[in-house]
């Protein structure tokens, strides 16, 4: 199943009048997100930053009008977090390196009201993510 699109995000989360829906629907989000592989649950694929263990397995494949893009296998042991991630996967996966690297993802959070209803640790632990996955894309830029 592939995620929706940063602007169908915005636009399903602003429908919604408190944040109790938009949170289900963020952990929603974070249901629909592939299996991960149990392999993949290795020290150097963990996170560091993040209170929830989160593991990021990137790989990159050949797409015939971008060339190289980054794709990202994800999993968190805490179920709004696997949401999270599903907010981030939808700015960042099947992207070029230079796609993800020009992302204005501060604008992102901003328009659906976010990092205000994260707590302090969960904000910190969100960009822990963005920040390992872009520099990943720095790493193949």
């Amino acid at each position: 199943m592939s995620l929706p699109s940063t602007d169908d995000i915005i636009d399903d989360i602003s429908f919604f009048d408190d944040w109790e829906d938009k949170y289900k629907y963020i952990i929603d989000l974070g249901k629909s997100l592939p299996e991960f592989d149990d392999a993949w649950r290795t020290p150097e694929r963990l996170v560091k930053g993040c209170q929830s263990s989160v593991w990021i397995q990137p790989s990159s494949q050949q797409d015939e009008r971008y060339g190289e893009v980054l794709t990202f296998s994800v999993d968190s042991d805490a179920i709004i977090v696997r949401g999270l991630l599903g907010l981030v996967l939808a700015a960042y996966d099947q992207k070029t390196p230079q796609q993800i690297l020009d992302f204005d993802i501060s604008n992102y959070f901003s328009e659906l009201d976010l990092e205000r209803h994260l707590s302090p640790t969960r904000g910190n632990g969100l960009r822990s993510i963005v920040g390992r996955i872009q520099n990943i894309a720095q790493a193949a830029a």
